[in-house]
């Protein structure tokens, strides 16, 4: 998300809200919204993944893959305070206003964002 911090007043101009949705639960994500460089969109807890699965793009963790995280003091179920070991693909979806997709990118290498001049290409053009 750091990548659109420098385009979202382009994003607002174009009549987009960026909304974020985060796997961890409500608490951790309201400590985030009320940080010193608290973001500049909307960030929302989806800690049962319902969003990420309705969009497909969750996956479940193995239990190998829960206890490395574990070792590098990554706790996904302290994060999302759920049992059930999914995590969302980093992904970006444009929508309309009645919710139909115009434009999404998914690449299950969480280190592979997408640029953010290409999204706002993407914005532009389904503006128009």
């Amino acid at each position: 998300m750091g990548q659109l911090r420098e385009s979202h007043e382009e994003f607002k101009k174009l009549g987009y809200q960026i909304i974020a949705l985060s796997p961890d639960r409500p608490e951790k994500v309201q400590v985030t919204s009320r940080a010193p460089q608290k973001p500049d969109y909307t960030l929302l807890s989806d800690a049962q993944l319902d969003a990420a699965r309705a969009f497909g793009v969750a996956w479940q963790v193995d239990p190998e893959m829960v206890d490395l995280l574990l070792e590098y003091n990554i706790d996904i179920e302290d994060a999302s305070g759920e049992k059930h070991h999914w995590l969302p693909v980093p992904s970006v979806f444009l929508l309309d206003t009645d919710g139909k997709v115009l434009f999404h990118y998914v690449n299950p290498d969480y280190k592979v964002r997408i640029d953010g001049d290409v999204l706002l290409a993407a914005a532009r053009a389904y503006a128009e």
